[in-house]
């Protein structure tokens, strides 16, 4: 057997930014009348991130949202329904609906216009809404697909509009100046710091269904100490972020609590307390007002917690949220709750449930709790808090390289198309999430199933419970190769 050895790096090589699960800038919403290009539109900004939770087994496609990336920003997209605001179809109703919300909702709004021919009224209509919204909004003028189409769109001017981008979303025509405003128009990640809070303080978004007890859970550990860090007026979404001090019995270094009463304070930011609160007045529209308030919290989260009623169950909803927060890269907890209402054997089945349904994310932990009675909710706290650490943790090269070389001596990786595949070493390259990097011969050939044996030895060695972790497989450059 030839012996594999884990190589000595020459630097920690950092990998692009583009594959880094990163912080998304904002969300930007795309509207307009319908047929008209949205849709595609949509898959043109998205490309190959058509997906939320791309392949990740057990998570339902849901081709309405998806990540995008343009000039070194990330941002997520969602697309409307077609805008018709004379219609009395109680489809096309809700429709509107739930346009408003994605509008309330938005940092950025792109409205596609059809520069192939006049103005509807509708058109009108939704500029008219667009204007009162005080969002940045940029117009497309799709369907421009030649330089004689691009001159028959100025027609949009009519509306009343300063700047018009003419595109061709089936051909790509024009994109680039698109993608650089919608870029441009983004809020600075700055200017979503919390300020007067430490960066050790976890930041946290409760994610899950209506009545699965997020807002009884805020409650519990908002108590009587509150303090708002976030309140930033001009926006109808009127989103706030609250400081909470659980206390609790201190831990000690091995993670036992102390039996002698002694307590201490956990701060936690947890993020847009008024989404979590904030009851829907359109029954129809609840999932997607939920999904997008949603993905703002987790655009700023470092550890996601979703709360699921242990009675009913994990929904389809609820594993869709839960894998965009793990494309994302976020810290993740599994909260039962409610388990107050169930006998021992009901609460195993219904954490059985939960991890069938969520199988994507066999690490994560779930943690029983009764908001309720008050039951659990301190040790859903420490699990946050690990989760967060987990989430940071960093394995210095000396270490992480001695342990690569044990398994690589147990179990080499198999041979691909008559090529063998030879890993040579292996750096972490980034935290938040966990992230290495492995030089080899023949990335392109290194298996699938030993790419998760290799990640599941990682997480057997060195822990990383609830967070994502990512490996980039990198061909190693020869001597005197230009990178």
């Amino acid at each position: 057997m030839t012996r594999h050895r884990a190589q000595r790096p020459h630097n920690d090589d950092p990998i692009p930014a583009s594959a880094r699960a990163g912080v998304s800038r904002g969300l930007v919403a795309i509207v307009g009348r319908p047929n008209v290009g949205k849709s595609t539109l949509f898959n043109r900004l998205a490309g190959a991130k058509i997906a939320i939770v791309h392949d990740e087994p057990g998570v339902t496609r849901d081709r309405n949202y998806a990540d995008a990336f343009a000039r070194g920003v990330e941002y997520t997209i969602v697309d409307t329904g077609g805008f018709d605001p004379e219609s009395d179809d109680p489809m096309r109703k809700g429709i509107k609906r739930h346009v408003q919300v994605a509008i309330e909702e938005a940092d950025v709004i792109v409205c596609v216009l059809d520069g192939s021919m006049e103005p509807t009224a509708a058109d009108r209509e939704a500029v008219k809404l667009l204007r009162k919204s005080q969002k940045p909004v940029i117009y497309a003028a799709n369907k421009a697909d030649s330089q004689a189409a691009e001159l028959e769109a100025a027609a949009v001017y009519r509306l009343g509009i300063p700047k018009i981008f003419p595109v061709s979303a089936l051909h790509g025509r024009g994109f680039a100046d698109l993608e650089e405003a919608i870029v441009e128009a983004l809020p600075a990640y700055e200017d979503r710091e919390l300020p007067g809070v430490g960066d050790d303080v976890p930041r946290i978004a409760l994610i899950g269904r209506p009545n699965a007890g997020k807002s009884s859970l805020l409650n519990r550990m908002l108590g009587t100490e509150r303090s708002l860090v976030d309140d930033r007026p001009g926006t109808t979404r009127d989103t706030v972020d609250a400081l909470v001090k659980v206390k609790r019995k201190a831990v000690s270094p091995t993670g036992e609590r102390s039996n002698d009463g002694e307590e201490t304070e956990q701060a936690l930011v947890v993020l847009d307390t008024a989404g979590i609160r904030r009851k829907s007045r359109v029954s129809e529209t609840v999932e997607s007002v939920s999904v997008l308030r949603a993905i703002r919290a987790i655009e700023r989260a470092e550890v996601v917690v979703l709360m699921c009623d242990a009675g009913e169950g994990v929904a389809e909803q609820d594993a869709k949220i839960l894998g965009l927060a793990v494309e994302r890269g976020r810290g993740v907890v599994i909260a039962l709750n409610k388990t107050d209402l169930l006998d021992k054997k009901a609460l195993a089945k219904a954490e059985e449930s939960a991890r069938e349904k969520l199988s994507f994310t066999p690490w994560a932990p779930v943690e029983r709790l009764s908001v309720k009675t008050g039951r659990g909710v301190n040790n859903l706290v420490d699990r946050i808090v690990h989760v967060r650490k987990e989430w940071t943790k960093r394995i210095g090269t000396g270490e992480l390289n001695r342990f690569f070389a044990e398994v690589l001596e147990t179990h080499p990786p198999p041979t691909m198309g008559g090529r063998a595949v030879r890993l040579y070493y292996i750096t972490q390259a980034e935290s938040r999430p966990p992230t290495f990097v492995v030089q080899t011969n023949e990335p392109e050939n290194v298996h699938f199933s030993y790419q998760r044996f290799i990640q599941n030895q990682i997480r057997k060695r060195f822990g990383f419970e609830g967070t994502p972790i990512r490996i980039r497989y990198r061909r190693k450059r020869r001597r005197g190769e230009e990178a």
